[in-house]
């Protein structure tokens, strides 16, 4: 809205607003108080989610150009995320089911707006930046270039700590290279966004196993801090008879040899056990050789762990989906697999997890005839020869990732997760291990509690008009299967990003609305020159207010707080 006036002859008169005018007064005075935004609340990796999409919705007031706008959010971004492409792409993003705006007409499209910016970065060539210049003389030493770990060494390296990652294949990214097909998250894109790291400093040691061509005691001895991310690439089998032999693959195994180029024979009907996001990337992997492909779960669709919109997608692809079953033996004639059995199931009390318990149903064993069984259900991590670091597979770490003086860990070695997690993880570790190193405290205490939407006035139609959220194109589907490792979500265009974050609510922060300093009658906010992102734009002359609460009644965005 635009700026209204003031009458330099007249005192401006309190406005009828969006709550009742009150003429109480009272003790209590108002106070400008910064709120966690759910969206930051909820983001795994910790990134100022509200903070980056504000330094675009706000550039003109801020008096930046686009390009300035963009780059500021580029570097928001990355100071907690350094792979805001890849994760524009693959981040199942919470953070959109917990936004305000839910209430309103959908949440802020914040994954694609990510994208958009990821890629300007790469487009545009933008350096990660150095936190601290001065050169540290305490080794680093990475095991795996996964996620965890390459957070870990960016927020190491970007302090001025000589990094050295050590990766037994010949490839980075751990898991989101070799686990998620080239569709949803192109080669080129991780490369890139990987190699601004490596361009900080950080040494990348390739095709180099620790315990077999480093051993542990060189590693010890070589480096100050050790940091653990081998992630879980050790697939876990169904435990039914007949599993055993060709024809059954893990998932992990099965996308690792997809995304290494190698040609699997699955034959042309294949079953794949389990829900989750490997379950169906490797479905729609299978697909993409001409099998016919059975996804088989033992849960109902509403359980299914992987991401709904890969669901659907693999549904578009002729994926067929069976629910509320489980594997109970592989056929075979000889070694030739012939059919899976199954057995029908129904749901019982919730378990651990907190999804109902699947009960088996006695008699409904029934056979569903393939010539391929892929096993998604669950993963581990492969320490072999890390015996002597720790003692695995799995690691035991504290919040902050510590596992013993000098050691660290993160990542899927420390519990199944996200690559967001992951980064997150990597990201707290590297704190840790900065304060540890240098003697400084740590970081302590819990963020406040996320702004609730009812501090939010999303019905506003002047302040917050509705607009619906923006959504990704995506190539013809006819294309998918025929471009098998073209990428099919294409993101958005610069107009629809615009627009997109324009629909933030800014919840719990200034966005320079005017509207206390419009329903103020005794005059107690001036605006501040020259404004700053994330700061107030107006200051306050609390001598002169009557605890009126009108300009919390009308602050959209829950700022303002009375207090006393």
């Amino acid at each position: 809205m635009g700026l209204l006036k003031k009458d330099k002859k007249k005192k401006p008169v309190r406005m009828a607003g969006h709550g009742a005018t009150s003429t109480k007064t009272s003790t209590a005075r108002p106070q400008q108080i910064l709120k966690t935004a759910p969206c930051t609340a909820t983001c795994p990796s910790g990134n100022k989610i509200r903070m980056w999409l504000q330094a675009i919705a706000q550039r003109e007031k801020l008096g930046m150009s686009e390009e300035e706008a963009f780059t500021k959010a580029w570097n928001i971004i990355v100071d907690t995320n350094p792979f805001p492409s890849m994760m524009g792409r693959i981040c199942p993003h919470p953070c959109e089911d917990k936004c305000n705006r839910v209430v309103k007409e959908g949440g802020v499209a914040i994954n694609v707006c990510e994208r958009f910016i990821g890629d300007f970065g790469l487009e545009k060539k933008l350096p990660l930046l150095k936190l601290e210049e001065d050169a540290k003389s305490e080794s680093v030493a990475v095991v795996g270039a996964g996620p965890a770990g390459l957070s870990f060494a960016y927020q190491m390296a970007r302090r001025g700590y000589p990094v050295t990652v050590y990766e037994k294949t010949d490839k980075v990214g751990g898991m989101v290279f070799w686990g998620i097909p080239f569709y949803r998250q192109p080669e080129d894109v991780l490369t890139a966004e990987v190699q601004r790291i490596v361009d900080m400093g950080v040494t990348l040691k390739l095709g180099t196993e620790v315990g077999k061509d480093v051993s542990i005691d060189a590693l010890k001895s070589e480096h100050k801090i050790i940091f653990v991310g081998i992630g879980a690439h050790k697939g876990r089998l169904m435990r039914v008879p007949g599993e055993e032999g060709p024809g059954v693959f893990t998932g992990v195994d099965y996308l690792h040899r997809v995304n290494n180029g190698e040609k699997v024979d699955v034959g042309k009907k294949v079953a794949v056990i389990g829900g989750g996001d490997t379950a169906i990337d490797a479905a729609r992997a299978a697909r993409r050789v001409g099998a016919e492909v059975t996804v088989l779960y033992r849960r109902t669709r509403t359980e299914m762990p992987a991401i709904d919109s890969e669901i659907e997608d693999a549904i578009k692809e002729n994926v067929k989906v069976e629910l509320l079953v489980a594997p109970v033996e592989v056929k075979r004639d000889g070694d030739t697999v012939t059919a899976i059995t199954v057995q029908k199931m129904e749901l019982g009390e919730p378990d651990s997890s907190g999804r109902r318990r699947p009960v088996p149903i006695e008699g409904s064993e029934y056979d569903v005839p393939v010539d391929c069984v892929i096993a998604a259900i669950s993963q581990e991590p492969d320490a072999t020869g890390l015996e002597a670091l720790y003692d695995g597979p799995w690691v035991t770490a504290e919040d902050n990732g510590k596992v013993a003086d000098g050691l660290f860990a993160g990542g899927d070695v420390v519990n199944l997760g996200l690559a967001t997690i992951a980064i997150g993880q990597g990201r707290a570790a590297a704190e840790a291990a900065h304060a540890q190193l240098r003697g400084l405290d740590a970081a302590a205490g819990l963020p406040a509690p996320p702004i609730p939407k009812e501090r939010i006035k999303a019905e506003l139609e002047d302040v917050y008009p509705s607009s619906p959220a923006a959504t990704a194109a995506h190539r013809p589907l006819e294309e998918w299967l025929t471009k098998p490792d073209d990428e099919i979500v294409l993101g958005i265009d610069k107009e629809q990003f615009l627009a997109e974050v324009g629909r933030c609510f800014s919840c719990g922060q200034c966005f320079g609305c005017e509207r206390c300093w419009m329903y103020c009658t005794p005059g107690c906010f001036k605006k501040v020159e020259p404004i700053a992102l994330g700061e107030p734009y107006y200051s306050m002359k609390l001598e002169t207010c009557d605890g009126c609460n009108k300009c919390q009644d009308e602050c959209p965005c829950g700022y303002m707080d009375m207090v006393g």
